[in-house]
């Protein structure tokens, strides 16, 4: 198995699933003749045509619009927002046509599209360039909110996405793009969607993470190892459908909880993450759950930056106090 960056990854599926289903065809703002902002497209235009490889307008609820009535019509559009902060101007298609749709038409419709959304900060990009607004999807009725954490699940779950039969929003956190390389199969791999992974066992405290800030919670995990307790580490893969029984199983067997993402504070999916375990395993709870985030303010530019992500000792001193507190 040949190592890739979470770039190669992603190219190496849009290419072999174009390839295998002409079907599928991928368009938004320069993902032809440039490749893609971030070059994840690179190569496609010249293998697959401009009919499959289409170059749009910057216009985001148009690009969202004309992938709705692809899908409707049978294709499989594989769309394109150059980051997730500009997906707001196509928030209509998506909520009221794309998630709608297979509710609207009583099933005589579905909608297999994938959107694609760089998204999450620590790349000190511009303003709209490093939210990390995910719960607008997981909140949305007939959306799917799927976001890896490394190569090899980025490749297997976004060809899930793209053979599934409803709307995925696919979130892609540009802090991994190149940050590292993991060995990938040539063959082609899916991970179901609506399943979180065990990544690391542990008896003592359950740590829940996913996207870039797995890596950090593994990390944290590490240094509480050296301090004698044994962290389980989930990696969430999909926020909507959300992944109980796995969280839930973890908790009841550690007692113990951390929730970790980079999104605001406020109303976001460590909340609700919470509220089902409290619903769930309240009385095998032998602390309060506590929550690693960002703040409830924009992401700051560059110097602050990464004082605003949850940081690998914000997790571990988080942890370490749930392992010292009594519920």
């Amino acid at each position: 198995m040949a190592e890739k960056t979470m770039i190669e990854a992603l190219n190496l599926t849009l290419h072999q699933e174009m390839e295998a289903d002409d079907a599928v065809l991928v368009l938004g703002e320069d993902v032809g003749v440039d490749g893609g902002i971030f070059r994840l497209t690179e190569g496609l235009i010249e293998t697959f045509g401009e009919s499959r490889v289409i170059d749009t307008p910057l216009a985001e609820s148009g690009i969202v619009g004309m992938s709705i009535g692809l899908a409707v019509y049978g294709l499989k559009p594989v769309a394109e927002m150059q980051f997730s902060g500009f997906s707001y101007l196509a928030f209509h298609q998506l909520e009221s046509h794309a998630a709608r749709m297979r509710w609207r038409s009583q099933g005589r419709h579905t909608v297999p599209m994938v959107v694609r959304m760089p998204y999450g900060a620590g790349v000190r990009a511009l303003e709209h360039h490093s939210e990390s607004r995910e719960v607008y999807f997981a909140h949305t009725p007939g959306l799917k909110m799927v976001i890896p954490s490394g190569p090899r699940n980025a490749r297997a779950l976004l060809l899930a996405a793209i053979r599934d039969p409803d709307p995925v929003i696919f979130f892609e956190p540009k802090a991994l793009y190149r940050s590292h390389r993991e060995e990938v199969p040539d063959e082609a791999e899916t991970l179901p969607l609506g399943e979180a992974r065990i990544v690391r066992e542990g008896g003592d405290i359950t740590l829940i993470a996913y996207g870039a800030m797995l890596k950090r919670t593994l990390e944290a995990a590490e240094r509480l190892a050296e301090d004698g307790a044994e962290a389980e580490v989930i990696d969430l893969l999909t926020l909507s459908p959300l992944d109980d029984a796995t969280i839930t199983s973890s908790v009841f067997k550690t007692g113990r909880a951390v929730v970790v993402h980079e999104a605001p504070r406020s109303f976001g999916p460590g909340g609700e993450i919470v509220a089902r375990l409290v619903e769930n395993v309240f009385y095998h709870l032998e602390a309060p759950i506590r929550r690693v985030t960002g703040f409830d303010i924009h992401v700051p530019y560059f110097a602050r930056e990464q004082a605003y992500l949850p940081d690998v000792e914000r997790i571990f001193e988080a942890a370490r106090e749930t392992l010292d507190a009594r519920a």
